[in-house]
């Protein structure tokens, strides 16, 4: 069986990561986060393809603290860091990352425009709907800016 990589777009906040995986109709998906920085992420694309990647993030992250959005494009995660402060890379590895990971751009702020910049609090306020188990843990449902048209297009390749 082949298995092939979405394009995964990442930024980063003092105490997140922010995941997007370009995977348009994307079916059993399955997210997982493990204490020691391991992501894995599976899942069936439109035509029953299989997607997979497994991450060693550069730090320890909370499993619990970890949220995930299905949508119609893409797959929005928030992984929490265990440590608050900037990761300086995205993975543990020093070696070049692979060519289906890059910065997402749109969400992107270095640690002096942290406090200047929420857009990206919006999107935990809509990922804590969806921690696979339906609970709503936030009082807030807001969910501006989940979708980023620019990047749906970069990755639809059109």
């Amino acid at each position: 069986m082949d298995l092939r990589h979405p394009e995964v777009l990442w930024a980063q906040r003092s105490d997140k990561v922010y995941l997007t995986i370009a995977l348009p109709d994307a079916k059993n998906v399955s997210i997982k986060c493990e204490p020691e920085g391991l992501f894995s992420f599976s899942a069936l694309g439109l035509k029953g393809e299989s997607f997979n990647f497994s991450l060693k993030l550069y730090g320890n992250i909370v499993p619990e603290g970890c949220k995930s959005k299905v949508g119609l494009r893409n797959i929005l995660c928030s992984v929490q860091k265990e440590k608050k402060g900037w990761w300086k890379r995205l993975l543990m590895s020093e070696e070049k990352p692979a060519p289906y990971l890059k910065v997402d751009w749109n969400k992107w702020c270095d640690e002096d425009e942290e406090s200047e910049n929420s857009d990206v609090e919006s999107d935990d306020n809509a990922l804590a709907y969806n921690k696979g188990d339906g609970e709503n843990t936030d009082d807030d449902d807001d969910d501006d800016g989940m979708l980023y048209l620019p990047d749906l297009k970069k990755a639809g390749g059109h």
